[in-house]
């Protein structure tokens, strides 16, 4: 992934958009701004520098969305030239799903139905119970928990997702066993008899410490994009879940400014995470 460094032409800001302007990967690219006004002026400067290099933006293939709390979402007005493009509710990039409320909640919804159709493609071999439960268990997480833990180490997980992702962990093993609804055994006793305990949380906390871990000691753009905050005050509410706050509870530590401060330690780090795999929930 490149970073594509535009100036604004309103001057800096002390906010994270002075520095985040654009993300680039091949042809795929994100302007981002704190208002429409900044963003048309992104949009223009690179529609022009485009045209000096021999290229052209597709005004069919480029969408608009603005990012809020607000349920009614308000309009926003983008033009490639003469051509007022789409404003979208939400739109893939790098097979990520980002909608405009800025949750995770639509991602990771795609993201269990598109591991549990990778499981019915599979079936005829994970319900096998000629092949044991230990290799069965090997091809679950090869095949199809890498369908569904795709882009986790971004996940904001709140509770309702939380209980989302451990029923879909609970709904393959009772596959894998054959245990019918009907015969009504409880998780627990799905759990000892597939000789396993819940994992999943564990391993999705495990891979989003590791990350931010080394976007931490990377010390560039992507810290500023996991630790900065914007311009302004905060809207009405119960503030939302955060990402660092959910990892140091699970790491147990108090704060997280504290946790950024331990993962300057790669080694040290690496031993808080192998610790809280053996102990978190």
């Amino acid at each position: 992934m490149l970073t594509l460094k535009i100036e604004s032409l309103a001057g800096q800001s002390s906010s994270i958009f002075s520095t985040l302007f654009a993300r680039k990967y091949t042809d795929d690219t994100v302007l981002t701004a704190d208002s429409e006004e900044k963003l048309q002026e992104l949009l223009n400067k690179v529609v022009e520098e485009s045209k000096n290099k021999g290229l052209e933006l597709n005004s069919k293939k480029t969408e608009s969305m603005i990012i809020t709390r607000k349920t009614s979402i308000p309009k926003c007005e983008i033009k490639i030239e003469e051509n007022t493009i789409k404003q979208a509710n939400s739109f893939k990039y790098l097979g990520t799903q980002i909608t405009s409320d800025g949750r995770n909640h639509q991602e990771i919804k795609s993201r269990i139905a598109q591991a549990k159709a990778s499981f019915q493609q599979m079936k005829s071999i994970m319900t096998n119970i000629k092949i044991s439960i230990a290799v069965r268990k090997r091809l679950l997480e090869t095949f199809i928990e890498s369908v569904l833990l795709y882009g986790c180490e971004t996940w904001t997980i709140d509770e309702r997702m939380k209980s989302s992702l451990e029923a879909t962990e609970m709904w393959f093993l009772r596959r894998m066993m054959k245990i019918p609804w009907t015969a009504k055994k409880t998780n627990e006793e799905v759990l000892t008899e597939a000789q396993t305990t819940r994992q999943l949380m564990n391993k999705i906390r495990k891979r989003q410490a590791k990350f931010v871990g080394h976007v931490i000691r990377r010390n560039q753009l992507e810290h500023l994009v996991t630790t900065g905050k914007f311009d302004g005050k905060r809207g009405r509410g119960r503030p939302r879940e955060k990402m660092l706050d959910s990892l140091a509870d699970w790491m147990n530590i108090e704060k997280p400014s504290e946790m950024i401060r331990k993962m300057s330690c790669r080694d040290g780090w690496r031993s808080m995470i192998a610790h809280a795999s053996r102990h978190g929930t």
